[in-house]
């Protein structure tokens, strides 16, 4: 059973050799181990594997799923060591793809979001979250980039920010509006001035109510906080800090169509702002909502020799 943790170690190391972060795979695929451990079988089997994958038992199919794709990955790179090692096949739980649907933030919820922010404790507390959701709501960054902000990462002086680790390993360029780019003024000249060692002992951009760097679990409790007190959170309404993310991808592609621009032009330089592989990533966002539909459809009804 050693052996097959030393090879669970390497493929890790491996894969994440080639680029890929495989945080889930390293989170779950111990769990794996140990389960055929518990079970006293040194070869990975269908049969185990897909018992494992429904662990625990009261999670949803698609965790289920994402469990069993890790567990096929490892199969995958295990058998070619080990002929005894069996690949659980695909969709064992459905093909895992649904997706939750999004919360579209209008303007004025994203102002009262930021109002809301703006009356945290302490004040620097309160200058860093409205800031923080503010550059989310403009941009579509995801939270793990404007957490992993380095100060040398945002240009103020050019109004562009550098993401050196997305998602995907690659490094991109972020033009910021300049109301963007003032508001990222404001906030530094405060930060610095409420707590001048936030950048020796952070030396991110955005920093807590401590001058430390910020949690991803604090930014997603602060965030549970305000828009529960917005009442925009309730027993069956949840926005997720990714919303804000859907939200301006959708609202950039309500303009486009607005302007009556070439919106299969536009989306492959959508797709690399938000820092997606190919446009692919960036279609989700089109059925995301019935106005994009609806427009999408009307685009197509006004085309020259298109049936009355």
């Amino acid at each position: 059973m050693k052996d097959l943790r030393c090879h669970m170690d390497d493929y890790l190391a491996l894969r994440r050799a080639l680029g890929f972060k495989l945080e889930h795979e390293g989170h779950v695929l111990p769990k794996l181990a140990t389960y055929l451990e518990q079970k006293g079988s040194p070869v990975l089997t269908a049969e185990l594997a897909v018992e494992w994958a429904q662990l625990p038992r009261h999670a949803s199919a698609i965790t289920w799923s994402h469990r069993l794709v890790a567990a096929r990955g490892f199969a995958t790179y295990l058998r070619a060591i080990d002929p005894r090692t069996q690949v659980p096949p695909r969709h064992v739980f459905g093909t895992g793809t649904r997706r939750p649907r999004p919360y579209l933030w209008s303007d004025a919820e994203i102002r009262v979001l930021l109002q809301a922010a703006r009356g945290l404790r302490p004040p620097l507390r309160a200058a860093t979250y409205e800031a923080f959701f503010g550059l989310l709501a403009a941009t579509g960054m995801r939270l793990s980039e404007a957490t992993g902000l380095a100060r040398s990462d945002v240009d103020l002086t050019k109004g562009v920010i550098t993401i050196r680790e997305p998602k995907f390993g690659r490094t991109r360029l972020v033009p910021l509006h300049p109301s963007t780019t003032a508001a990222l003024i404001s906030y530094s000249a405060r930060r610095d001035r409420l707590c001048p060692a936030a950048k020796r002992r952070a030396g991110t951009f955005f920093v807590s109510g401590v001058g430390t760097a910020l949690l991803a679990s604090s930014v997603h409790w602060t965030f549970s906080t305000l828009t529960t007190s917005m009442g925009l959170r309730t027993a069956t309404l949840r926005p997720r800090i990714h919303d804000l993310r859907h939200s301006f991808a959708v609202r950039t592609l309500v303009e486009l169509y607005g302007l009556g621009a070439d919106v299969t032009a536009g989306l492959p330089v959508l797709s690399n702002y938000l820092g997606h592989v190919d446009p692919k990533g960036t279609y989700w966002y089109l059925s995301a909502t019935p106005e994009l539909m609806a427009l999408a459809a009307a685009r197509l009804e006004a085309r020259p020799g298109a049936q009355p």
